[in-house]
């Protein structure tokens, strides 16, 4: 089966043209605002690319694995923990690099883990035996990031938390449950949470961060088949005046192209983390969706 593209559009199998195709960038609409400052900015380089594909709505609570799945992705943000596990994987074709000094310039991220202001706890450990709130188990920044962070910690033979509540889907969502008092402890994604800072300072003043995990691969966006304009446009997106000013207000200093071998470690981080965690205790109660 041979597969085309052109600097147009997307072809499907055997050059012929697709009837739609689709970009979205849920995992970063982390508010109405910032949802659409994300519409907006992958239109203009979409239409830069001169591809044609249409910005899509998809929020929360549906299933990110079915707008994964999909056959007509152009340009769809996609958790680093399923694309290094999916078989086979989409095609990368560009990663954020968030602004500031803290990112290095690089397409990378972490998990901050963040409790209430006025809480009593200073260090991750002194959550211990707290709630925790995860948003899904396939998440690498909302679940398997803490995970594999709290292996690093002295080993314990009674469970580290008292409980992992339910799903909380989504980085705000995450972070609710703690202002909400239905966790203690959450661990953030820390380019979402940058964004939260900067969109929802009516929350993200009543929280603080006790730790942080080490850097991973950000989400990259991802498609079906190989777009090379498309790619070039995210690529070059930094330097198109008319592109700019929303990077900007995305606190994006611009898009590198993803190194798949780098999202390896993260299949490999999973297995030993599930291992581990079989073995270990991490909390006396835990949701049915987080227990292996």
């Amino acid at each position: 089966m041979n597969t085309t593209t052109d600097a147009h559009g997307i072809s499907g199998a055997d050059g012929v043209a697709a009837a739609q195709w689709v970009a979205n960038a849920r995992m970063y609409s982390v508010s109405p605002e910032v949802a659409s400052l994300w519409r907006l900015l992958l239109s203009a380089i979409i239409a830069h690319a001169g591809v044609s594909a249409a910005v899509i709505d998809y929020p929360a609570p549906a299933p990110l694995a079915e707008l994964w799945s999909r056959p007509d992705k152009a340009a769809v943000f996609m958790c680093g923990l399923p694309f290094s596990r999916a078989e086979p994987q989409p095609v990368l074709m560009a990663a954020p690099v968030p602004l500031g000094p803290e990112f290095q310039g690089q397409p990378q991220y972490w998990s901050d883990f963040v409790v209430r202001e006025d809480s009593a706890f200073r260090t991750l450990e002194d959550t211990f035996g707290a709630r925790i709130a995860f948003t899904v188990p396939d998440s690498q920044s909302g679940c398997l990031a803490a995970l594999s962070h709290c292996m690093t910690l002295p080993p314990r033979a009674t469970p580290l938390y008292r409980e992992v509540i339910p799903p909380t889907i989504t980085p705000l969502a995450n972070m609710t449950a703690v202002l909400e008092d239905r966790a203690d402890v959450a661990p953030i994604d820390a380019y979402a949470l940058r964004l939260l800072r900067a969109y929802r300072p009516d929350l993200t003043t009543k929280i603080r961060v006790v730790a942080k995990t080490a850097p991973t691969p950000i989400p990259p966006l991802v498609a079906s088949r190989a777009v090379p304009a498309l790619q070039a446009a995210f690529l070059e997106a930094h330097r198109i005046d008319s592109i700019k000013p929303l990077m900007a207000k995305l606190l994006l200093q611009g898009f590198a192209r993803p190194d798949v071998g780098a999202y390896g470690v993260l299949k490999e981080r999973f297995a030993a983390t599930t291992e581990y965690w079989r073995r270990h205790p991490f909390a006396a109660s835990i949701h049915p969706a987080f227990q292996a």
